[in-house]
C-alpha cells in the first residue's frame, strides 16, 4: 500500500525562546531509561519551547518506505530525477503526513521559522522545489511528523530523568550516521551511556 504523500501546511507562528528555561534550538537526549519505545535512543532537535508546550523534531530515525525521488512524484514537483536530493526521516509520532524541512538559515522563504541563528524550519513545498532544482539550504533533511508537548509536560519529563540536553551543532543535525547520533550526542555532554542511569536533566 502506497504511503499517503504528506501535505505542506503552514506552520502557525510560535516563541523560539532560549532564555528563561527554554530550550529551544537546544537537542534532547533520551535516557537510556526512556520508557516509551517511540522515543527509546531518540535524538530530538526542540524546534519550539514556550509555556505552550514544546515541539521538536527526531533526527535519528531513518523513514522506510519512501525516498525522496518517490516523495516529488506523489506531490508532482518536478525535477523527477532531481539535481539534489535529502534524506528523509520519521520526525515523531504526531501528524506522520506532515512534511517538515529542518534546515541551515542560509535558505528561508515565507514562513519559514527560525530554530536558532544557524537552523530553519520549513514545511513549504517551495523548499523541495528548490531542493529539486539543485539550490535550496547548505544541509537539511524533510521529517514526516513530529514529537509535541503540552504546557509543563517536557519539563515534567526532564524532571523525572527522561532528557538530558546538549547544544545542537551542524555534525550532530545533518551528519550522515544516524544509527551512532544518540551516543555522538551523549559524547558532547562527555557522558559513558553505560554509567547513565538517574541523572538529572543537564541544565
Amino acid at each position: 500500500m502506497a504511503r499517503r504523500a504528506p501535505t505542506a501546511p503552514t506552520p502557525r507562528p510560535t516563541p523560539f525562546l532560549t532564555g528563561d528555561g527554554y530550550l529551544a534550538g537546544q537537542l534532547l537526549v533520551a535516557m537510556p531509561t526512556m520508557e516509551d519505545p517511540r522515543f527509546a535512543r531518540t535524538v530530538i532537535c526542540l524546534c519550539a519551547h514556550s509555556a505552550e508546550g514544546a515541539m521538536g523534531i527526531v533526527l535519528n530515525k531513518p523513514l522506510e518506505g519512501l525516498s525522496f525521488d518517490d516523495l516529488l512524484g506523489q506531490l508532482g514537483l518536478d525535477p523527477v530525477p532531481p539535481q539534489r536530493r535529502i534524506r528523509l526521516v520519521s520526525g515523531g509520532p504526531v501528524e506522520g503526513g506532515r512534511g517538515f524541512v529542518l534546515h541551515t538559515a542560509d535558505w528561508e522563504t515565507e514562513g519559514s521559522l527560525r530554530v536558532s541563528d544557524a537552523v530553519a524550519l520549513t514545511a513549504s513545498v517551495d523548499i523541495l522545489k528548490a531542493i529539486a532544482g539543485g539550490g535550496g539550504p547548505k544541509e537539511g533533511f524533510l521529517a514526516l511528523g513530529y514529537a509535541g508537548w503540552g504546557p509543563g509536560q517536557l519539563e515534567a519529563e526532564i524532571q523525572q530523568n527522561a532528557w538530558l540536553n546538549v547544544p545542537a551543532d551542524e555534525s550532530l543535525l545533518f551528519g550522515q550516521n544516524a544509527g551512532d547520533l544518540w551516543r555522538q550526542a551523549l559524547g558532547k555532554l562527555h557522558v559513558d551511556p553505560a554509567a547513565l542511569s538517574g541523572f538529572a536533566g543537564h541544565a
